[in-house]
């Protein structure tokens, strides 16, 4: 096989790869799934629906191709117990969905985390409504 036609069939590999994966958004989508499968070890509602989830930012990366993700969330509290239990799970979430490389989690405090931050959801399984 000539070195054009292996460069041409590479070329036609790297498409398809980049043509079967999901946009930035549909990426941000299957990553808020996989949050609301994480529990706070100490309330019966994952942590999307608590509220502690700010922002997600999904970017392609130019060489792999793959997506990194950042997130940028809150605790109920700055002291939580589980915080590096809750942060491992969201980083972990690379681990389990294909085509996502990384998540890079940046834990703040402002604007704090309060019940109104909760889903309407969170707030009946809290027993609030």
């Amino acid at each position: 096989m000539s070195d054009k036609a292996i460069n041409d069939k590479m070329a036609d590999e790297r498409q398809k790869f980049i043509e079967n994966q999901p946009t930035d958004e549909e990426m941000g989508e299957l990553i808020v799934n996989h949050l609301k499968e994480i529990y706070d070890p100490e309330l019966p509602v994952n942590i999307y629906d608590l509220g502690l989830i700010y922002n997600i930012d999904v970017k392609t990366d130019e060489v792999s191709m793959m997506k990194k993700a950042k997130i940028t969330m809150t605790l109920t509290s700055a002291t939580c117990s589980f915080s590096q239990v809750i942060i491992d799970l969201v980083k972990s979430i690379a681990k389990r969905q294909e085509g996502l490389e990384e998540i890079d989690v940046e834990i703040v405090f402002d604007p704090p985390w309060g019940q109104d931050s909760m889903t309407d959801d969170a707030k009946l399984a809290m027993g609030l409504l």
